[in-house]
């Protein structure tokens, strides 16, 4: 099996080939924390860097397969810590607590980001005008922020994510495409938080698509939702409808590898 050249000057770096993908645990740069890249081991072609934030659960088994799943499309796919120090919750306090955490510090997660996206810059074979973001649950939220704030990227997804903001974006502000999966039964995303998610997109001028899926709880996506929602008595439930058809919107989203 060949190894990629990958260009990550001053990072840190440890590998492990799984099947055909390639994973490397990756340093980022000003202590600034983990994270891990993903590419297909046959990947000859340029193609689309796509950023992947994780749940509040942090960056767990979950986002990692989701990231993986990116680079078996074709895709060269980073999972971020926006924990910093590889933080992953197995109980809501905890998820909470790390949540707040990373909230109370907006400017460093938009560090851990654009570190994220300078990494995938860096590879040899990713698009420097095809660099996409993904987030589930908190993870939609920070994709969202990201596109408010004017990060230079082609397009954010935001599945079952966190939609309300104190910063509106106002009209140019948002460069990138925006792709919007949520469930019509999660109350952590109701429907109110849709509707000014709407006409704060509309206002603002942006390219979106919605998707809203009739019955779906929040963490449709995540195969362990059933189990967490029932252990921990929190409306959360697997909708295996929602997540292949918003899986299949996304790779509608990002394009061709």
């Amino acid at each position: 099996m060949r190894f990629l050249s990958l260009l990550l000057t001053g990072l840190l770096l440890s590998g492990t080939a799984l099947a055909d993908v390639i994973q490397r645990d990756v340093t980022l740069p000003d202590g600034l924390g983990q994270g891990v890249l993903f590419m297909d081991d046959d990947l000859d072609k340029v193609t689309a860097g796509v950023i992947v934030v994780h749940e509040w659960w942090g960056m767990n088994d979950y986002v990692r397969n989701r990231a993986r799943m990116l680079a078996k499309e074709g895709y060269v796919a980073f999972t971020v810590d926006m924990y910093g120090n590889n933080k992953v919750a197995n109980h809501p306090k905890d998820a909470k607590t790390f949540m707040e955490q990373a909230l109370a510090e907006p400017e460093l997660m938009t560090r851990r980001f654009n570190a994220a996206k300078a990494i995938l810059r860096d590879q040899q074979y990713v698009d420097d005008a095809r660099l996409f973001a993904v987030g589930y649950c908190f993870g939609g939220g920070v994709v969202l922020e990201q596109a408010r704030k004017g990060n230079d990227l082609a397009g954010v997804a935001s599945f079952h994510g966190s939609l309300g903001t104190h910063h509106r974006a106002a009209a140019g502000d948002i460069k990138a495409r925006v792709l919007v999966a949520t469930g019509q039964a999660d109350p952590m995303s109701p429907p109110e938080q849709v509707s000014a998610l709407v006409q704060e997109l509309t206002a603002a001028g942006a390219r979106f698509e919605l998707l809203s899926y009739p019955g779906a709880k929040h963490g449709f996506t995540n195969p362990k939702a059933d189990e967490n929602g029932k252990r921990f008595d929190l409306p959360l439930a697997y909708d295996k409808e929602a997540d292949l058809s918003s899986w299949s919107a996304l790779l509608d989203f990002i394009g061709a590898p």
